[in-house]
């Protein structure tokens, strides 16, 4: 497992940001300190996001969800100012971006952010290769540079051999993952995915996050993904922020959402959720008792993945650190125990 996302620096943090709609909504918020989106919604200003604070540490997946017009993918266009923020800071390695040039801003899309959108967007009459070596073309990469860096994504993305095909020729899946290798071409620090697979059928979807998740086993990005789909998140996600009428209703790992949910509305996303897919061992052992000869399971492990080793009569998991320590022992009681109640 990687480090605790608590002792990894701070990539991209929003400090108290708003997105209003309508006229006067700067002048509002200027003249009015501690508003509340109520406030204002009352003042006939159309509430995108309401005072955001979040903080997205290097090399994990950040992901934010809610349901359709939360303000999810409003705020992750006002953390690359595709959309300008109302109020607020946003900060990308400490710089504020609020605070720096157009031309600057523009400059830290082409180099150090990456981007992936639900509709792919790929140039139609360029090849496979030729979108994914767009982005390097448009930062004025020489042409054997940026087929070279090209084909190493198309590579990693499992679509080796179809360099020379174009979008058509494509499946919806296949497209994505060109989407994909465009957006790795610049070699991004932070990558922005807004519900990259939400158009794509179950069955290719599944694939897409396997392929996800392996990707990011490879390159250990800082990536903030929009979804709307709490099994996709949980799935994916090292931290979720959920969000409602454009405020952030709660911030955790996927354990502690479906465990200790803030609200009813947290609750609600949560309750059709199977707790041995989400809960870690860590979570459910006891104490370690000095017995020995049993079967070893990592801390880190989902309790789903470690029920498998109850096997010939097991009753117990002697569980170890990443280092190898021992740390802990899982019981099978307790295991059924908490299967048993959802």
């Amino acid at each position: 497992m990687p480090a605790a996302t608590t002792e990894r620096p701070v990539k991209l943090e929003c400090r108290s940001v708003w997105k209003l709609f309508g006229p006067g909504a700067e002048r509002f918020l200027a003249q009015r300190s501690g508003a509340t989106a109520g406030d204002a919604a009352t003042a006939g200003l159309i509430v995108a996001a309401a005072d955001v604070s979040l903080a997205v540490r290097e090399g994990e997946i950040f992901v934010i969800m809610g349901l359709s017009g939360s303000g999810k993918s409003t705020l992750v266009r006002c953390m690359s100012r595709l959309i300008e923020p109302t109020a607020g800071e946003v900060l990308f390695n400490g710089e504020d971006l609020r605070a720096i040039p157009a031309k600057r801003m523009i400059e830290i899309r082409r180099h150090q952010m990456g981007m992936v959108f639900q509709h792919f967007a790929l140039l139609p009459h360029l090849t496979v290769l030729g979108n994914v070596a767009f982005p390097p073309q448009v930062r004025g990469v020489a042409r054997t540079e940026r087929e070279k860096r090209a084909r190493e994504m198309v590579e990693l993305v499992g679509l080796g051999g179809r360099e020379g095909f174009f979008p058509r020729e494509l499946s919806g899946g296949q497209q994505q993952r060109v989407g994909i290798a465009r957006s790795l071409a610049v070699e991004p620090e932070l990558w922005f995915l807004d519900e990259p697979f939400s158009a794509l059928d179950p069955l290719i979807r599944r694939e897409m996050q396997d392929e996800f998740i392996r990707l990011q086993s490879v390159l250990r990005k800082t990536i903030v993904f929009i979804t709307h789909d709490f099994d996709e998140a949980i799935r994916l996600a090292d931290r979720i922020a959920i969000m409602k009428d454009g405020m952030i209703v709660q911030t955790g790992t996927p354990e502690d959402l479906v465990l200790n949910p803030a609200d009813d509305y947290v609750a609600e996303f949560t309750q059709a959720v199977t707790k041995a897919k989400v809960v870690r061992v860590a979570t459910l052992m006891r104490a370690p008792d000095g017995a020995g000869g049993r079967p070893e399971v990592e801390a880190g492990l989902r309790i789903a993945e470690a029920a498998r080793r109850f096997t010939d009569g097991v009753d117990a998991l002697t569980v170890t650190a990443q280092d190898g320590a021992r740390v802990g022992t899982l019981r099978r009681e307790d295991v059924v125990a908490m299967m048993l109640k959802g």
